[in-house]
């Protein structure tokens, strides 16, 4: 009942934040902006890039909940037709978030035209260590809370982020087989793929990456692009992003054993070199 209710006060705020929205007359052509990742890759970080949009044309951040492959609270996969009636109730000019796989029909509901989504990935050696956190500290509500909680160590929590668990009532394989579903998105030219650590590194490209890509999906804009980069990187907070620790990639170094390395090369085979992360190996 509590998030049924919740549901429908999002809804509503939703609601009234476009009725505002065209009560300005802001009625200019504007896509839909869905930032999509896989789990603990900059989400946050990039739904707050694209929160600044809301400066520059006609847009809303729509307030609803992250689209997502599976419940969080018990690890259930949702129903494909549940995901694609929540992609469609997006509106031109919606600002919404999500993980999602690269199934057929969620690929093309989100690459049609009037929709211009971003995927945002990162190392997975930090994606593993960042998912530690979240789980063991940062979020209580997770259905992997518990057992992370009742590990000895952080390397126990970690060698589990990186191996997962095929033994559990709910979906949590190694680390290469949870990245796998996602692979498609890498090869769709609707798609602004976008490395976490350029967002860290080389802000101001990628911001213009982020702006470009809308303006190529339907956003008419006609502004000066160099203020346009100013308004986006103004939006970034660090400290409401989870994945933002430390403000830097390769912390996974600082963490990582010897025997994490060996079962992370087991499990993940040739993830990070399809990533773009190393030439072989041999790290």
């Amino acid at each position: 009942m509590k998030d049924a209710l919740m549901d429908l006060a999002r809804l509503g705020r939703w609601r009234l934040r476009r009725l505002k929205m065209r009560l300005q007359g802001r009625s200019a052509a504007a896509p839909v902006l869905f930032a999509n990742s896989f789990p603990k890759s900059g989400t946050h970080l990039l739904t707050q890039v694209l929160a600044g949009f809301t400066t520059l044309g006609p847009f809303v951040q729509s307030g609803l909940p992250a689209v997502t492959m599976f419940d969080g609270a018990d690890g259930r996969a949702l129903a494909r037709e549940s995901l694609l009636t929540r992609i469609d109730r997006l509106r031109p000019g919606d600002i919404a978030y999500g993980h999602l796989h690269a199934d057929n029909a969620i690929v093309e509901a989100l690459c049609q035209p009037g929709m211009a989504p971003y995927f945002v990935l990162r190392d997975p050696r930090d994606v593993v260590v960042s998912h530690v956190f979240y789980v063991a500290e940062l979020e209580p509500n997770h259905v992997l809370h518990q057992h992370y909680a009742g590990l000895t160590d952080f390397g126990a929590q970690l060698k589990t982020s990186i191996l997962g668990l095929p033994q559990a009532e709910f979906d949590f394989p190694d680390i290469g087989q949870r990245f796998a579903p996602y692979f498609g998105w890498l090869d769709r030219r609707e798609v602004l793929v976008l490395h976490y650590e350029d967002l860290i590194s080389d802000q101001r490209a990628a911001l213009r990456r982020i702006l470009g890509h809308a303006i190529q999906r339907g956003f008419e804009y006609s502004g000066d692009l160099d203020a346009a980069v100013d308004r986006l990187a103004g939006f970034i907070d660090p400290g409401k992003s989870p994945t933002f620790r430390q403000g830097r990639s390769g912390g996974w170094r600082q963490h990582f054993t010897p025997e994490h390395t060996d079962l992370f090369k087991q499990v993940a085979g040739d993830l990070l070199i399809r990533l773009g992360y190393e030439e072989g190996r041999d790290w």
